[in-house]
C-alpha cells in the first residue's frame, strides 16, 4: 500500500512539472517585455536633455578648436612669465646665498590643513607643518580648504600661503 502511495505521488509530480514547463515555454514573453520598454531617445532629445542639466556639448572639431586655444593660451602665458621673470632678474640685486624653493600643491578632496602643511613642508615651503595648520586653526579656514592646484615660493609668507591656498 505504501508503494502505491509512493507511486501515485511520483506520478503527480511529474505530471504538474510538465503542465509548468509547457506553460512555460509555450509563453509569449517576448513580446510582453518590449511592449513595456520605452523607446530609446534620438540623438537630439539626448544632446536637449545633457543641454538641459547644464551640460556642454561639443563636436570633435570643437573640442578640438578649443584644445588648441588652450595651448596657444599656456604659451603666451609661458613666454610672459619668462619676460617678467627676465625683468625681475634685471631689477633684483643678485642674492647668491639665498635659495628659492617653489612648488605645485595638489589638494585633494579629504586632504586636512595638515597634509597641506606636509605637503608644504616636503617642498621646502615652509619649515614647520604644524605652525601652518595652527595658524590655519586660529583663523578658522580649516573647513574653507577646497581642491585645486596652487603655486607657491619659499619667498612667500605665511599670510600669503594661506590666501593663495584658501581663496
Amino acid at each position: 500500500m505504501k508503494a502505491n502511495i509512493v507511486n501515485s505521488f511520483a506520478a503527480g509530480l511529474l505530471i504538474s512539472a510538465g503542465v509548468c514547463g509547457a506553460v512555460y515555454f509555450s509563453g509569449s514573453s517576448k513580446g510582453e517585455n518590449n511592449s513595456k520598454k520605452a523607446a530609446a531617445p534620438t540623438e537630439e532629445e539626448m544632446k536637449t536633455n545633457l543641454a538641459n542639466s547644464g551640460y556642454v556639448i561639443l563636436t570633435n572639431a570643437e573640442w578640438e578648436k578649443q584644445l588648441t586655444a588652450i595651448e596657444e593660451q599656456k604659451k603666451e602665458a609661458a613666454k610672459t612669465d619668462k619676460a617678467n621673470e627676465e625683468t625681475a632678474k634685471e631689477e633684483q640685486p643678485k642674492k647668491d646665498d639665498e635659495v628659492v624653493s617653489r612648488t605645485i600643491v595638489n589638494v585633494a578632496t579629504g586632504m586636512t590643513s595638515i597634509d597641506v602643511g606636509n605637503a608644504l613642508e616636503q617642498g621646502k615651503i615652509l619649515d614647520d607643518a604644524m605652525t601652518f595648520f595652527h595658524e590655519v586653526e586660529k583663523r578658522g579656514l580649516s573647513n574653507e580648504l577646497k581642491p585645486g592646484t596652487f603655486e607657491v615660493n619659499s619667498t612667500m609668507t605665511m599670510d600669503e600661503i594661506i590666501s593663495v591656498i584658501f581663496k
